[in-house]
């Protein structure tokens, strides 16, 4: 029992404090030997023997561990040390992101019709026939929806190819006034320069009582939209046509790479379609149940306008993940 407490101060790690706390604590120590010994002792002197014994364990357990404690700061003080990093050398990481592009391009136009008021919808992106085309005068069979290669599923459903099914079940589901915006994921079935199979849309509707609402405001707000966006571009309407507004437009801008005088983004002709609109077809008012109301509609590319925002020429690389791309953004 002599030496014990040197024992124990004289460790210098870890494993070696616990080959004294075998040799000291194991069941075949030091201290276990003296125990042993008590069945020896005469009676009337065991208590003393015992006593004096567990005074002597509480010592060396009391240096024992603050002998441990003391060699396990030391050896985290080692640790720490030798696996220090030098910040500095990783400056780069604290270089600021920055959001992808398409997410940027939908938070721009999301920001403008905020502003002016218009409340944000969403819906489900696996939709049925009624909501996605019957609701929206595409009945069956329509040659208009040959337009829209859908992605179907064996009981009927299917992934919506625009985000007008939103205008419908807000429709339904509120009557007017209706200032709203309904961006998100569509798809169909497309793949090329551009178009790809997923894509993201932005499409608006104004629903008033009576005649308030006319082309008149929609071809205000959609110019000034685009002005906003990119600048102070020509912007004209075109006669065209689409199943869920009559009468409909097609809307470009003189294009923002020549100026309007002709290259070859826009085919030579000085002007870049954008986005389509038009007043709300009399039949998607019948469809939810509307009467005597008027009402706008209109809907873009989010892609589309990314793709022009940033002078990217292929819309498959915006879903690639390309770093050399996306790093331009920071």
């Amino acid at each position: 029992m002599e030496n014990l407490e040197e024992k124990i101060a004289g460790a210098s790690s870890l494993e070696d404090l616990e080959k004294v706390r075998i040799e000291i604590f194991g069941k075949k120590g030091a201290l276990a030997a003296e125990f042993a010994k008590l069945k020896d002792v005469p009676g009337p002197e065991k208590k003393a023997f015992a006593e004096g014994l567990n005074r002597r364990k509480a010592q060396l357990q009391a240096l024992f561990d603050a002998r441990k404690e003391t060699l396990a700061a030391e050896a985290l003080e080692r640790t720490m040390r030798s696996e220090a990093l030098d910040v500095s050398l990783y400056s780069g990481l604290g270089e600021k992101g920055a959001l992808h592009p398409v997410r940027e391009t939908m938070d721009r136009i999301i920001d403008y019709f905020v502003a002016l008021n218009f409340a944000v919808e969403s819906g489900p992106m696996v939709e049925d026939d009624f909501h996605n085309f019957e609701a929206l005068n595409l009945p069956k069979h329509h040659p208009a929806r040959d337009m829209q290669d859908t992605f179907y599923f064996a009981d009927g459903t299917l992934l919506r190819t625009h985000t007008s099914p939103v205008q419908i079940r807000t429709m339904l589901r509120q009557k007017p006034p209706i200032r709203m915006i309904a961006p998100g994921a569509v798809f169909r079935r497309d793949y090329d320069l551009t178009h790809t199979p997923m894509f993201h849309q932005v499409e608006g509707l104004v629903v008033e009582e009576g005649d308030k609402v006319s082309f008149a405001n929609l071809k205000w707000i959609l110019t000034d939209f685009l002005h906003e966006m990119f600048g102070e571009v020509e912007v004209r309407f075109r006669p065209s046509f689409f199943p869920f507004t009559e009468p409909s437009a097609e809307v470009d801008i003189s294009c923002i790479f020549c100026g309007g005088e002709g290259c070859r983004v826009c085919s030579r002709t000085g002007w870049l379609e954008v986005l389509g609109c038009g007043v709300v077809d009399p039949n998607v008012f019948k469809a939810v149940g509307y009467e005597g109301v008027s009402g706008y509609a209109f809907g873009l590319g989010v892609e589309r306008f990314a793709m022009l925002l940033h002078r990217i020429p292929d819309l498959r690389s915006l879903f690639e993940g390309d770093i050399r791309l996306l790093e331009q953004f920071r």
